[in-house]
């Protein structure tokens, strides 16, 4: 910049970066745009897989999740930064829909950025599409579907949906068994409401010979029993929870003891191993057969445990025993003198699991914490098979708490598409293009559906528009066959949560790109 003497005059300093006006907001539009197309491939059961690789390292990551393919990639562009953070945002609050949500942004803008071409000016957009979001959430709600906790088939569906299109479906239909029985056990009802905690439901990855999935109703904890005398197996479950180690503990202060003769050290001696026993004793004692302790536990208690028929297990780490805790309904206690009946928690049988170096404690009577064990041929596919089994249980979990669910397949899409532009014929204007912009911008979903499917995308939207211009709300794209189905009665469902969560975060974070027109960048921040 120059002032009227013609000498410039700085104002920002060398490290920082000016983009101004259009070339910022065509930056952000392109940033958008790109990582809405990076991921696009992915969507729908027929959607493609991403390979992740890390520069210098062996780690490879093959999946579809949206999420995880955009937090691998590390973008450094500021305004895909917020496209990132819509699909984190999605994933933290829905825990499913992450590529649905990016892949709307990208076509936000890709509708904005020919309505400015057009001469529509960025805050007319914004506006419309502020308007536009309002309605759409009107409309979903009208969408939307009641269904009871009690109602397994449904929720099975539901996870079916969120699981299809994974490399895992040779055993979808068991792990959609699982997931339902695990949410609805953990499932607690205050008022009218119901409530589950996702920390509630552990899940666990081994490595086997084939793919497995199984529910504990208990818990599973990557260790061992301590000593060869301790049983491997024990029916009708009583374990303790100890903090602190079982082991003679050092003073807190400086101190000697001096000792002249054998005798004396004899003595010192017997004193120490009859405390060690005195602790093992409390357990006895209490009719407790399993110790789990969160810190060591001294050579002569683990013997008199084990001569005991007590199982034991040291160094549990502090989140799996409070979660031992809660799934025997025991609590943890300091040292084995706070052993009462109130703090013993109870379980149907323990089993050593030898092969996979983990002991199994299960058949808990009303377990407040379950456990998923799944078993992969390698670690690719266990790894996505953790996060298949994680999406569907947080969408089981959305529709129990929610007591609602929409339909797929491109249906709900499509609704939108046509009722928002019916309603921004009654705005007129300028606005009534943003509205209409933002209205198109949710065919996206099944022109994507259709293209990942290898059908003609031109010809779908045009069927899928002609069957909900007739009123048939739920027809959406069978992405097998190619046909316009009713995706209601062919179950292909989700819970109205992540549709919400999608359209809104990736409404709000296109209104804020839009509105953008100068991006100051600062190189090396730290040095400011």
């Amino acid at each position: 910049m120059s002032s009227r003497s013609g000498q410039p005059v700085v104002i920002l300093r060398e490290n920082v970066e000016h983009v101004p006006g259009q070339e910022a907001l065509r930056s952000n539009i392109m940033a958008a745009k790109v990582l809405g197309n990076t991921v696009r491939t992915t969507l729908g059961p027929r959607g493609m897989d991403k390979m992740l690789v890390a520069q210098g390292s062996d780690d490879i990551v093959i999946t579809n999740d949206g999420a995880t393919i955009l937090h691998q990639i590390q973008v450094q562009h500021p305004g895909a930064k917020l496209v990132v953070e819509v699909a984190e945002t999605q994933d933290d609050e829905c825990g499913d829909g992450t590529t649905t949500a990016v892949v709307l942004v990208g076509s936000f803008m890709e509708q904005a950025e020919k309505l400015i071409d057009t001469g529509v000016h960025p805050s007319v957009i914004a506006k419309g599409y502020n308007l536009g979001m309002a309605k759409a959430m009107e409309i979903l709600d009208s969408l939307a579907i009641d269904v009871t906790p009690k109602d397994t088939a449904m929720l099975k569906q539901i996870a079916k949906t969120a699981m299809t299109g994974k490399s895992i479906e040779m055993m979808m239909d068991k792990a959609c068994d699982i997931i339902v029985e695990a949410v609805s056990t953990v499932a607690t009802t205050v008022g009218k409401k119901t409530i589950v905690n996702e920390d509630d439901i552990l899940v666990k990855t081994k490595r086997s010979e084939s793919m497995d999935a199984e529910l504990i109703k208990g818990v599973l904890i990557d260790k061992t029993r301590l000593d060869a005398l301790m049983p491997k197996k024990i029916k009708g479950v009583k374990a303790a929870f100890i903090a602190n180690p079982l082991e003679i503990t050092k003073t807190q202060t400086k101190s000697k003891i001096k000792i002249t003769s054998h005798e004396q050290l004899e003595a010192f001696s017997v004193a120490e191993r009859e405390t060690l026993k005195a602790m093992a004793q409390q357990f006895v004692e209490n009719g407790v057969n399993v110790v789990l302790c969160q810190k060591g536990i001294a050579d002569p208690v683990q013997y008199y445990l084990g001569e005991s028929g007590i199982y034991a297990l040291e160094f549990v780490p502090e989140k799996d025993l409070k979660y031992a805790a809660r799934a025997l309904g025991g609590q943890i206690v300091n040292k084995p003198e706070d052993l009462s009946p109130e703090v013993i928690g109870t379980a149907g049988n323990l089993d050593m699991l030898e092969d996979l170096e983990m002991t199994k404690l299960s058949g808990c009577k009303n377990p407040q914490a379950v456990t998923i064990l799944l078993r992969g041929s390698s670690q690719h596919l266990v790894d996505e098979l953790e996060r298949a089994v994680e999406d569907a249980k947080r969408v089981v979990q959305d529709v129990i708490e929610d007591g609602s669910y929409t339909i797929g397949g491109g249906s709900v899409e499509t609704e939108l598409s046509l009722r928002i532009r019916e309603y921004a014929a009654t705005e007129g204007g300028r606005v009534q293009l943003a509205i209409e912009g933002y209205a198109k911008a949710f065919e996206i979903i099944p022109k994507t559906l259709a293209e990942n499917s290898g059908f003609d995308t031109v010809d779908k939207v045009i069927d899928l528009r002609q069957a909900h211009a007739t009123g048939q709300k739920y027809a959406g794209l069978d992405v097998f066959t190619g046909k316009v189905v009713d995706m209601k009665a062919a179950g292909v469902v989700e819970p109205k949560r992540v549709k919400r969560q999608a359209i809104q975060s990736a409404s709000e974070t296109a209104m804020l790109l839009i509105r953008v027109d100068d991006m100051m960048v600062s190189k090396g921040a730290g040095q400011m």
